[in-house]
């Protein structure tokens, strides 16, 4: 069974879909709301400790109707299938892309005994059991990766400090020493433990950065007591063996688990540590059961399939290019960056899965931040800007410290931000708020708020293990979504190759101090100015 390789411009839901725009293109979505006092409800879904409701979009029962029908022509069915029972869809790469395997009630047993190995090491870890070479117990772990080798642990982390244990969880990723040096400062090298964390081990920031850490570390402590102060997420034993990493500290990675998909995994390790084994497997519980979902539920009722459709919808008929995400939480400060990695090197491609040019847009721009910050930030843009940017608005229906003012205050903006996009503030209301005084007054203009600006609300119960790792697979399978519908491959990622096959050859440039290969102009001037400094 191959992989669809269907180009949706040519199905006939596709056109009929082209046809529907250009009858509600200009449409105002407060006419259907006034139309339908039932709107919300058609356009929402309760699912276990969540409630969508996407019935701020600009889409009639037609549109999703039609959307439905491009989801079944281009084979969505067909294709989760095949993602969930481990053919190799990561075709360029020759992989099955499995990350849900490792959340699976039922696991395989190489996963079940990496989670045992998993839930012994934090154990001793958090109890003081393993201790450092000195004998003094573990207070800070060092997690050193790049990509999702760092932004999914360190996302999860901060986004459940509220759950921490006494244990510090640092993250260093950039090759920029700075950061490294800044992170020493807080250490001790007797009570630090380093997890380093790359598939290859030869990844140029990661290595770079533990051989830093390791050089820090051989200050204070014989090379002999690596073994109490070093671990490893890796598939390469051999170069981790000749870092000095002993083969019992190392836990695996697999090639079926793509890096920003690897949270799930021992990827997972520092956050394990910071969180505690049971709050990791409740991060994995919550993602399990949006797995089930997302596989099983009819896609009218499915929360990945219904916003993986309304993101093409927009990027490919609305010609949007960005998409906005707004947690109502600042512990989720970390959850943009994260899926700006997941969606725009998932699924930023411009060669379908037959080996041709895409003729139509792909992958949007992700981009956000937490509110109500993003209030006095950005969102005169979305407001009165030029620009139509569907916007992800998610909140929490129970804070975690109990400060119910507050939290009312923070939600209060959180429903008044979707209401007014939505709704809009007209000149004569304006003037109805200024007491009919002076209606010419040129001011008023300036006050007018269009409306007319989509947007969708996940609203949750409460930020829990549980809830966040339902909330990051709802992504995971969004993105899974508009790539068979943008028939692209969204878990290879050849596009970060180049960049870095340069630097390599522009590093021993600037190591040796003289410009050889034959560069462009302007980078010939950049780095002789460079290195004239």
């Amino acid at each position: 069974m191959t992989f669809p390789k269907i180009n949706p411009t040519t199905t006939t839901a596709w056109k009929k879909l082209e046809k529907h725009f250009e009858t509600i293109k200009n449409k105002n979505m407060n006419f259907w709301f006034d139309q339908n006092p039932n709107r919300a409800k058609k356009f929402q879904i309760n699912w276990k400790n969540f409630f969508v409701d996407f019935s701020k979009n600009k889409i009639t029962e037609e549109t999703m109707k039609l959307l439905f029908s491009l989801a079944k022509e281009t084979k969505l069915k067909e294709a989760i299938h095949q993602q969930f029972e481990g053919f190799p869809i990561n075709e360029t790469e020759k992989r099955a892309v499995l990350h849900t395997a490792l959340r699976k009630k039922e696991k395989e047993k190489e996963v079940e005994e990496t989670l045992e190995r998993m839930k012994s090491f934090s154990d001793s870890v958090i109890e003081g059991k393993w201790r450092g070479f000195t004998g003094e117990k573990i207070t800070d772990v060092v997690n050193i990766g790049i990509g999702g080798s760092d932004l999914g642990p360190k996302m999860a982390m901060e986004a459940l400090q509220f759950y921490k244990n006494h244990l510090n969880v640092h993250f260093v990723s950039n090759v920029d020493a700075d950061q490294a040096a800044e992170v020493f400062k807080r250490l001790n090298p007797e009570t630090t433990l380093i997890i380093v964390v790359s598939k290859s081990f030869t990844t140029l920031e990661t290595i770079n950065n533990a051989k830093i850490f390791r050089k820090w570390f051989l200050k204070t402590i014989p090379k002999k007591g690596m073994m109490q102060h070093f671990v490893t997420v890796s598939s390469n034993l051999e170069e981790a063996n000749k870092f000095g990493i002993g083969k019992k500290n190392i836990f695996p990675m697999w090639d079926w688990v793509g890096g920003r998909f690897s949270l799930w995994s021992a990827v997972g390790l520092s956050l394990c540590c910071g969180i505690g084994f049971n709050n990791f497997c409740k991060l994995l519980e919550g993602a399990q059961e949006m797995d089930e979902h997302f596989k099983n539920t009819d896609f009218k009722e499915n929360i990945p399939v219904i916003l993986g459709l309304l993101s093409v919808w927009y990027n490919n008929f609305f010609e949007v290019e960005t998409e906005a995400i707004i947690p109502y939480s600042h512990y989720l400060e970390g959850l943009v960056p994260y899926l700006q990695q997941a969606f725009m090197e998932s699924n930023g491609k411009n060669i379908c899965r037959n080996g041709e040019a895409v003729p139509y847009q792909t992958g949007n721009i992700i981009w956000g931040s937490t509110g109500s910050n993003a209030q006095h930030a950005f969102f005169q843009l979305l407001h009165q800007g030029t620009k139509m940017i569907p916007c992800d608005f998610i909140g929490f229906k129970k804070s975690l410290h109990q400060d119910q003012q507050s939290h009312d205050m923070l939600m209060a903006n959180f429903f008044a931000q979707t209401e007014a996009l939505l709704k809009g503030k007209s000149k004569a209301e304006v003037i109805a708020e200024n007491n009919h005084k002076n209606p010419e007054n040129t001011l008023y203009t300036y006050k007018v708020f269009e409306g007319n600006k989509p947007s969708t609300t996940l609203l949750i119960d409460q930020l829990t293990p549980k809830n966040l790792g339902s909330l990051l697979a709802i992504y995971e399978h969004k993105i899974f979504v508009q790539g068979v519908i943008w028939n692209i491959f969204s878990y290879d990622q050849w596009g970060v190759e180049l960049g870095k096959q340069l630097a390599s050859v522009i590093y021993e440039n600037l190591k040796n101090k003289e410009i050889t290969k034959d560069f462009d102009s302007s980078t010939a001037a950049l780095l002789n100015a460079y290195l004239s400094s």
